[in-house]
């Protein structure tokens, strides 16, 4: 037999070699870790997007009285209009640096209270709506070279009606649809491009048809870019496809397996899972939604009764003619849980309550572990559950993916004030990193280093570029992958325009044992990625390198 025809049995027998030194994460090894970046922030961490700067902006609300960080250089808000406090000389909004692990008090001029954005083309967050004076209101924060010159910037009456608990998507022609929120059963976009788009907004009959009276099972609904360039839209148990630009629903999808609510105040979470073989005729495209409360668990809480959350996570391929659910069980029961995508394609669910639902102190038993679900993992091994934290995040908490592939949790106030005494789950200014098990020491020898593109290269579509990595160990090249991730904006339980791409790669040329380039295809349309920045990851025997920002256009 010649050394050819031997090659397959040397490759296998290496690889099994190198399983044995540095083996690969698993179920069996679990050492995530979680660790307290800061004890107060001042500010609950209601609502978070991450910038290119690798700062995460967070703001909470205005109407419930001072927090516990002061505005700097002597400046206050002077509402007439708040609830509360007409003057008030405390911050309700902090940028947070990740590097540096410090943050700053912003100043944030009307109510910015259970709001919806995302991030634009330039890099710049676009906020919608809010409470009371807020709720018509766009707010935008651009990232700049000298923090302390980025501010919020507020402009009023930009919205056709108000927008509380609404749910924002990042479009591929630059805008944001606008969808739902607190008896708002239509949609708008930003910026507008039609006069008829001035004066009102677009009825969309699918939200009243999914409202429950009394709990209102449609507010955040869950939506995704399809890659057709249609939206999946979620709300309460039920699914369209809807066609934006023509205004009309595509297509209906079954009712999810046992009708029970999953959008707030029911409170699961949803996700996109990772997109694959983007050069293919037919891209697949999958949404996962888990947890959630039990239908009636909303009008049960005044009665003392705390239902126990849902466990199951249903799957479904949006893109499949015939598209059904999916049904998996969860280790335990979860509601108010945030669904963050890893750069390996791993899903982590983090946050949440074990019983009730949504609400000010409408949940019990909180839901202290995380839980990785594996996509590509057998059915009935896809769950692995990771270490607690010592923290509740119950009732607005987030969670919040950032490039070195920790995840940046805070937030958690069940109350209409902060209260730090004399409850079950005070409100916490408090701010954690977990790390998945893929940041431990024994895996830095598999980790890759991204040497080029280098950091915030623009990339156009389609575009062929280079890419060259070196991890300390010894490469295995048919280990090697590339993914894209689209910063979310996150709060109550679901992260706006999250996205992760799985992109196409080259022939890999090796250099010695640890170092190798290859050719990188960048996503080929502006509906597969929207056109703004991504953070790419170089990701090797699962375990993902540090991240490089990268600019579509």
């Amino acid at each position: 037999m010649t050394t050819l025809h031997l090659l397959p049995t040397i490759m296998l027998f290496h690889l099994l070699f190198l399983s044995i030194i540095f083996p690969f994460p698993s179920v069996a090894s679990n050492n995530a870790q979680w660790q307290l970046l800061h004890k107060n922030i001042g500010i609950v961490a209601m609502h978070m997007q991450l910038l290119n700067n690798d700062r995460i902006i967070i703001f909470d609300r205005t109407d419930f009285g001072y927090s516990n960080l002061t505005l700097p250089n002597g400046k206050c808000r002077s509402d007439p209009s708040d609830k509360v406090l007409e003057t008030d000389c405390t911050a309700h909004s902090v940028e947070y640096d990740v590097a540096s692990n410090t943050f700053r008090a912003l100043f944030v001029q009307t109510d910015v209270w259970c709001s919806s954005g995302g991030v634009i083309a330039d890099g710049t967050l676009i906020q919608t709506g809010g409470y009371n004076d807020g709720e018509r209101k766009v707010r935008s924060f651009a990232p700049c070279e000298s923090p302390e010159d980025c501010e919020w910037q507020e402009t009023d009456n930009a919205l056709a009606v108000r927008r509380w608990y609404a749910t924002n998507h990042y479009l591929p022609d630059e805008r944001q649809i606008i969808i739902g929120g607190r008896r708002q059963f239509n949609y708008e976009f930003f910026p507008k491009r039609k006069i008829t788009e001035n004066n009102k907004p677009f009825v969309l009959p699918f939200l009243v048809q999914t409202n429950d009276k009394g709990a209102e099972n449609n507010l955040y609904p869950f939506v995704v870019l399809n890659v057709d360039g249609n939206l999946f839209i979620f709300a309460n148990n039920r699914a369209i496809l809807f066609d934006y630009q023509n205004d009309a629903v595509v297509r209906t999808y079954p009712e999810i397996p046992g009708g029970d609510p999953r959008s707030y105040p029911s409170t699961g979470s949803a996700v996109l899972l990772p997109l694959k073989n983007l050069e293919a005729a037919r891209v697949v495209a999958e949404v996962l939604v888990c947890g959630g409360a039990r239908r009636g668990a909303y009008q049960l809480v005044p009665r003392g009764v705390f239902s126990q959350a849902l466990d199951s996570c249903a799957r479904i391929k949006i893109t499949d003619p015939n598209a059904t659910w999916v049904v998996e069980t969860m280790p335990m029961g979860r509601v108010m849980n945030d669904m963050v995508l890893l750069p390996n394609g791993d899903v982590l669910i983090i946050n949440g309550a074990k019983s009730g639902t949504a609400g000010w102190e409408k949940a019990d038993n909180p839901a202290l572990e995380p839980v990785i679900y594996k996509p590509n993992g057998s059915v009935g091994s896809r769950f692995v559950l990771q270490p607690a934290s010592n923290i509740p995040r119950m009732y607005h908490s987030t969670a919040i993916l950032v490039r070195d592939g920790r995840v940046i949790v805070g937030g958690s106030n069940p109350h209409e004030k902060y209260m730090f005494s004399n409850v079950s789950y005070p409100t916490e200014l408090s701010l954690e990193a977990f790390s998945p098990q893929y940041l431990d020491s024994q895996f830095s020898p598999l980790r890759p280093i991204i040497l080029e593109p280098s950091s915030h290269a623009n990339l156009i579509y389609g575009e062929k570029f280079k890419m060259s990595i070196e991890v300390k160990g010894t490469l295995v090249p048919e280990l090697l992958s590339v993914t894209m991730f689209a910063a979310p904006f996150n709060t109550h339980s679901f992260s706006m325009n999250q996205r992760l791409l799985v992109l196409s790669m080259g022939e890999v040329k090796v250099r010695g044992n640890s170092s190798c380039e290859f050719e990188v295809t960048a996503p080929g349309s502006a509906v597969l990625a929207p056109p703004s920045f991504y953070i790419i990851f170089a990701v090797h025997q699962h375990v993902p390198s540090e991240g490089v920002w990268i600019k579509m256009q």
